[in-house]
């Protein structure tokens, strides 16, 4: 899948960024939940532990979702700076190797709704590139975007309805058109073109929004969100499993 391929190059990107970093970095806090770097990391090395574990074990699995100690436990595992990197990235491997042979229309548990095996390397694409994010933000490094951030577009529009059915509250109706400019200057649309509900502006600053790296009203997303249903949307916009989550205030990611 072009998926999977995509999701591998995204840890190398990472796995670069990282092995770069000094010693000194990995206690630096990041503008995510206030967490150090190594928290970031040993965060997204658990949930790709989960991930194996859906994909080879899914009653273990169950386990782990419905058992909040287990889960954290799993989540959080105790080794730091460059251990954790090759911890991180040997499971990473083995999770892309799986994700590769994988039937992509099997349907995986995860803490959200079930998800084809093709969304949910996506949703480790996602989650490899946001918590990238927090990084490069931490460090206050600049960050060269490529197309492969066409999977995290989809998956933010694809979780309209879930960013609302989440909070308990009826999706707003019609679904808003999205109209997305691509780092390679493509142009991505999804939905129905619409002159009074649309989302449109760079796929970047659109990926931001929808995985709470930014808030919306930041000075540097210059999103043009025209309609009642995109404003509500834009406002709390989560593409991540799990319970809701608050954006970030607008200024507390950008300088």
């Amino acid at each position: 899948m072009q998926q999977v391929a995509d999701l591998y190059e995204e840890g190398k990107e990472l796995k670069k960024l990282l092995e770069a970093m000094s010693s000194d970095d990995w206690n630096r806090i990041t503008p995510f939940k206030s967490w150090t770097i190594n928290n970031v990391i040993q965060h997204l090395h658990g949930a790709d532990k989960a991930a194996m574990l859906s994909l080879s074990d899914r009653d273990k699995f169950l386990v782990i979702k419905y058992n909040r100690k287990a889960q954290r436990t799993l989540m959080f595992p105790k080794i730091y700076g460059r251990e954790l990197v090759d911890n991180w990235w040997r499971f990473f491997n083995e999770m892309c190797d799986h994700l590769n042979l994988s039937d992509p229309k099997r349907r995986l548990t995860w803490f959200g709704p079930d998800m084809g095996v093709m969304m949910f390397t996506t949703a480790r694409q996602m989650e490899t590139w946001a918590h990238g994010q927090d990084i490069y933000d931490c460090l206050k490094k600049p960050r060269i975007h490529t197309d492969r951030l066409k999977n995290i577009a989809v998956i933010g529009v694809k979780t309209f309805g879930w960013t609302f059915i989440n909070r308990r509250m009826n999706p707003p109706s019609p679904v808003p058109y999205v109209r997305l400019d691509a780092p390679s200057g493509e142009i991505w649309e999804f939905g129905e073109p619409s002159e009074d509900n649309y989302i449109s502006g760079t796929a970047v600053e659109f990926c931001h929004v929808v995985t709470q790296g930014r808030n919306i009203r930041d000075k540097d997303i210059h999103l043009n969100v025209v309609g009642e249903s995109a404003q509500k949307w834009m406002d709390i916009a989560q593409c991540f499993a799990g319970p809701p989550e608050t954006p970030p205030k607008p200024g507390l990611r950008t300088s």
